[in-house]
């Protein structure tokens, strides 16, 4: 039998196991995103923030003036599931939204005053939820785990939904 690539099928049968599931990188991923959002949630509960929008709000301080597409490159998070973080964010008095002079119809983030003491007093809270993903490993394995981390996911950026554009906020500071 071929696959619809064109190669053929392995001969050898492989037995479906939880084990091959429980032990392939994906689920591991899966599993570890999970475990990586509870301990954000849990740690930065008093902010009532989740991960991605706390990421709009590092994006948008670092940007100001930024548009909701750069926004999504930037942070590397869906476009029209950006929306529904700009409006909570937005609704929490944490960012404003003005029109573009050169386009009124692009709407541009700004930090609010709130937005701003957000996000200077939930460092702290970030920074434990990191290091407690972090925490059950030596500080050598700590080390070479980020460093695997960061290599495979530059290498594999392209292949994602929504690929992490940081240049797309160079490109849009430049104009601004």
């Amino acid at each position: 039998m071929q696959l619809p690539t064109g190669r053929a099928m392995p001969s050898r049968r492989v037995p479906i196991t939880m084990d091959a599931v429980y032990t392939a990188p994906g689920y591991l991923f899966r599993r570890m995103q999970q475990i990586a959002v509870a301990l954000f949630v849990e740690e930065c509960r008093a902010f009532d923030l989740t991960p991605v929008q706390y990421a709009a709000l590092v994006a948008i301080r670092t940007h100001p003036g930024i548009d909701a597409t750069r926004l999504s490159a930037v942070i590397a998070f869906d476009r029209s599931t950006l929306g529904n973080v700009i409006e909570r964010l937005e609704a929490k008095k944490l960012i404003g939204r003005k029109p573009s002079p050169q386009d009124k119809r692009v709407k541009l983030l700004y930090l609010t005053r709130a937005g701003t003491t957000v996000l200077r007093d939930i460092v702290p809270s970030v920074d434990r939820a990191q290091a407690r993903m972090l925490q059950p490993l030596k500080a050598a394995d700590r080390k070479a785990l980020m460093a695997l981390l960061s290599r495979l996911v530059d290498l594999n950026n392209e292949a994602s939904r929504v690929p992490l554009r940081a240049e797309d906020a160079l490109e849009h500071l430049g104009k601004s």
